[in-house]
């Protein structure tokens, strides 16, 4: 299976870095998995803060992501809600499926919602976003770039290039993975 990790919701809503994840693992860096309850949470905020989409087009970027990814879906993790304790209790689905998925990692903004002791103690650790993508440009640098780069070629309106990407992916936070990226 590989390496396990486990998106949160707060890392697919940016799509650029939803898109540069889902391309990670779609070269067979890692296995990538999520949840129908983290993608509910990811676009129940997509259309509070992005009422100009379209239900339509959400949820065919819904399906997509669920092509794009083979085996990414975590069901029946609900039994080990009740098993774990975080700071917010609304995260606890992401912890139990992550134990269910038997992911080595939580790719996360929200590193304060799954303290270390707690997840360690499931054989979890939580990441940033930006550390975790430092880690796969270390590990093949050319996949990773590959991926923007494929990114910005299916930009059509308006165009992209790699530097319009890197300025999206930074906006987003992934400061070192695009500094990286451009040595």
């Amino acid at each position: 299976m590989g390496f396990v990790v486990l998106y949160d919701a707060n890392v697919l809503y940016p799509s650029v870095l939803r898109d540069l994840l889902i391309r990670v693992a779609q070269a067979g860096m890692v296995q990538a998995k999520w949840t129908h309850q983290i993608l509910d949470e990811m676009f129940r905020n997509l259309r509070i803060n992005r009422p100009d989409l379209e239900d339509k087009a959400l949820q065919r970027t819904r399906e997509l992501m669920l092509a794009a990814v083979r085996d990414c879906l975590v069901t029946g993790y609900e039994p080990l809600i009740d098993a774990v304790t975080l700071p917010d209790p609304d995260d606890e689905h992401v912890l139990a499926a992550a134990i269910k998925a038997r992911a080595q990692l939580i790719v996360t903004k929200n590193l304060k919602d799954f303290p270390g002791e707690i997840v360690r103690a499931w054989d979890i650790e939580a990441r940033h976003p930006d550390a975790f993508l430092l880690d796969q440009v270390d590990l093949d640098r050319t996949a990773v770039y590959g991926a923007v780069q494929r990114i910005a070629d299916s930009w059509r309106n308006p165009p992209g290039t790699i530097n319009d990407v890197m300025l999206r992916l930074e906006r987003d936070g992934l400061v070192e993975t695009v500094a990286a990226l451009r040595n």
